[in-house]
């Protein structure tokens, strides 16, 4: 049977499938609008496989909290043309409304959500279709708690949610603290949840650090009371570069390196370790007021830190959890 403008229309409105390709479909299928609706949907799914090699980097965002329960979802696209469409990021909120109605806990179980008569899974394989790229959720991130919070970026590019210890936080403190997070990417919520291994390591390295600096400071002292140019003592390169000016000699250039290396055996066989240690333990606590939620400094008002606000609007309020996504990189 002839295929008619008036059925092309009306597949491309439940498919938005490209004009040709309706029609194409509708003629497989003898005008049949839902056998064509599944035979682009399987070309969807063609094209969903043709692309797992490529790389979906851009994409669109979102969070969004209904009291005691928040989540961030991000659907990912290969351009951000297509990630800015309307209809994609209509679609990142439909997916992010019925897994939060769900209080899904996991990408898993967001996938298997049913949404307009199939698996969320299968429509996102279907948008691959529409727009010819490849499509996935890339990230799912979920807040139980008396209280939550959402923040979403203007870009749809970066979102946040925050979890409270009590109920009722009023809005705006919750998305000044939400906004906190998806400024600052603090690593743990308070110095108490950051992993041992991670305070271990940032001990390790600000021990050594401590140590190479007080080692530095020694030899740059002895080179000084020698009479030696820092800059040209201070590598190789500028040894080199030194001696072909002609403002050192080889013998110079040798002796500064007997120098250098006699004095940083010797400091370093000789650091303090307490004096070290207490350095050390300095670094580490600027760590954590750097890069705990509530020891950073908030980002509204200076004087105080994310904790003492919170504290400070209503007596014993803390940020218990936090989840960020950023599809940029920090």
């Amino acid at each position: 049977m002839a295929v008619t403008m008036a059925d092309i229309t009306k597949l491309r409105a439940l498919t938005s499938a490209g004009l040709m390709d309706c029609k194409k479909a509708l003629a497989e299928t003898d005008g049949d609008i839902q056998a064509a609706v599944e035979i682009l949907r399987k070309k969807g799914q063609a094209v969903a496989a043709k692309r797992e090699d490529r790389q979906a980097a851009e994409g669109c965002v979102l969070s969004k909290s209904t009291g005691k329960f928040a989540a961030i979802i991000a659907l990912n696209c290969e351009t951000d043309f297509v990630a800015q469409n309307a209809g994609f990021v209509a679609l990142t909120q439909k997916i992010l409304d019925a897994a939060v109605a769900a209080e899904a806990k996991t990408i898993e179980e967001v996938k298997a959500l049913q949404l307009d008569g199939q698996t969320i899974e299968a429509l996102v394989v279907e948008e691959s279709g529409k727009t010819g790229e490849k499509t996935e959720i890339s990230a799912y991130e979920c807040i139980a708690a008396p209280s939550t919070t959402a923040y979403n970026h203007f870009n749809n590019k970066l979102a946040a949610i925050v979890g409270f210890n009590l109920e009722g936080v009023d809005e705006k403190v919750g998305r000044d603290v939400a906004m906190q997070v998806a400024s600052m990417n603090p690593v743990a919520v308070d110095r108490d949840s950051v992993p041992q291994s991670v305070k271990d390591s940032e001990l390790s390295v600000a021990i050594d650090k401590t140590k190479a600096e007080q080692v530095k400071k020694a030899v740059e002292a002895a080179l000084k009371k020698a009479g030696f140019n820092l800059y040209i003592a201070e590598n190789e390169e500028h040894l080199n570069e030194g001696i072909m000016k002609g403002n050192i000699t080889e013998a110079q250039a040798e002796e500064i390196r007997q120098l250098k290396a006699k004095v940083a055996e010797e400091k370093a066989a000789n650091l303090p370790e307490q004096m070290v240690n207490n350095i050390a333990q300095g670094r580490l606590n600027k760590f954590f007021k750097e890069s705990c939620l509530m020891e950073q400094d908030f980002i509204q008002d200076g004087e105080l830190t994310v904790g003492k606000y919170l504290d400070k609007v209503q007596k014993g309020l803390v940020a218990v959890a936090f989840k960020r996504v950023n599809l940029n990189q920090d």
